[in-house]
């Protein structure tokens, strides 16, 4: 996936270019409804989670190269999770979202570790251009059947492998017209055929591909099939769950100015070298409030990176991952306004699921509630 500027500040004439008119009426709609108080019960729970664009051949990186970026974080990452703890006195959690495309036995061996501690889990990304629906169709079933077969992704009641989805390049749904970065106008449907139960690529903003569906949980509504599909939705609420499509989670989208500067910042939950982790940073993300209707105090925060690559990883596995934990550690798990649960994708999803289903209490007993944990990481193979 080609790099992009994250987080950046923005003169009002730059605006234009950066497709706001996706997405801004969906966030005005976001902040109109935070102007209607919901009653909040304390403590609030914020669920946090890490979405890793995962790419170690990225930029052309040959498979030795990539063996080593994966050995970066087979050393390093326990050495920092070791350090922090949330509520329960549970390590940070990092959802590896492995490319499809990119598999290699010898780069999965290094994470298989990382699942085998209790450190994160695997899902699936994918990179297609102009790919036909029955070559995307054998491309994920071919990768959910290898990541399986390692131990890897929850299975539903049914006995099939379930998995967690980001699209590459933020194409999703044929995003992009013309077939390119993906193909796939009915890609929504097509997932969930073959064993997906949540999407978590956006934000995409400042991309083309940005839906007007901003700081939601929520079910896409409509005509599945068609391009973008994801751009109508019915917000995730308790007493409302469906079973029958994949469940959308998005991270924190919305605009702002840094102190004392006039520039608007354009925020929407990437970790990078570049613009680490600041407490206003990670307060911003807290404040766009995203939860399932009915359930406020359970607060998700879904953020990204693309971890695998030597500056990130640097950054990821060094001070701006000390300092992210401990910023969420002094702020927001005192015990008493906030507890801090550290969740992979699969535990975020579960939690949603638990609230749409009237679950109220504390989210970490429900971290197992709808698809169980992967069998490498509870014990098996």
């Amino acid at each position: 996936m080609p790099p992009r500027r994250y987080g950046y500040t923005m003169r009002i004439d730059e605006l234009r270019d950066k497709h706001l008119q996706r997405w801004v009426p969906g966030y005005l709609a976001h902040l109109a409804r935070s102007l209607v108080p919901e009653r909040v019960a304390r403590p609030q729970h914020l669920l946090f989670a890490v979405c890793d664009h995962h790419e170690p051949l990225w930029h052309g990186a040959t498979e030795t190269e990539g063996v080593e970026r994966a050995r970066a974080w087979q050393e390093r990452y326990p050495r920092l999770a070791a350090r922090f703890h949330d509520a329960a006195g549970r390590p940070p959690q990092h959802s590896f979202f492995f490319p499809v495309e990119q598999y290699r036995p010898a780069l999965f061996d290094r994470l298989d570790e990382l699942v085998r501690a209790g450190l994160g889990e695997i899902e699936l990304h994918l990179h297609h251009d102009r790919a036909t629906p029955s070559e995307t169709r054998a491309e994920i079933l071919a990768g959910v059947e290898r990541y399986a077969a390692r131990g890897h992704l929850g299975r539903g009641p049914d006995g099939v492998p379930r998995y967690a989805f980001i699209h590459g390049n933020w194409a999703l749904s044929n995003a992009h017209q013309d077939g390119r970065d993906c193909g796939v106008d009915a890609e929504l449907p097509l997932l969930f055929d073959t064993g997906c139960y949540a999407d978590f690529t956006f934000p995409s903003a400042p991309d083309r591909s940005q839906s007007n569906m901003v700081n939601q949980i929520y079910w896409p509504i409509g005509d599945l099939t068609r391009r973008r599909s994801y751009d109508r939705g019915e917000r995730a609420r308790v007493g409302r769950r469906r079973d029958d499509r994949i469940l959308m989670i998005t991270g924190p989208l919305g605009l702002g100015r840094r102190a004392g500067r006039a520039r608007l910042r354009m925020e929407y939950g990437a970790l990078t070298a570049h613009d680490p982790p600041t407490a206003a940073r990670v307060a911003s993300w807290v404040r766009q409030n995203i939860h399932v209707a009915g359930r406020p105090e359970w607060v998700f925060v879904k953020v990204y990176t693309h971890g695998a690559g030597e500056l990130q990883a640097a950054a990821l596995l060094g001070d701006a991952g000390r300092d992210l934990h401990q910023i969420l550690g002094r702020s927001y798990n005192d015990g008493e306004q906030w507890q801090l649960h550290y969740v992979t994708a699969r535990e975020m999803f579960n939690i949603a699921i638990a609230a749409m289903d009237g679950h109220a209490g504390s989210p970490a007993s429900f971290r197992d509630y709808a698809i169980p944990p992967p069998p490498l990481r509870a014990g098996g193979h």
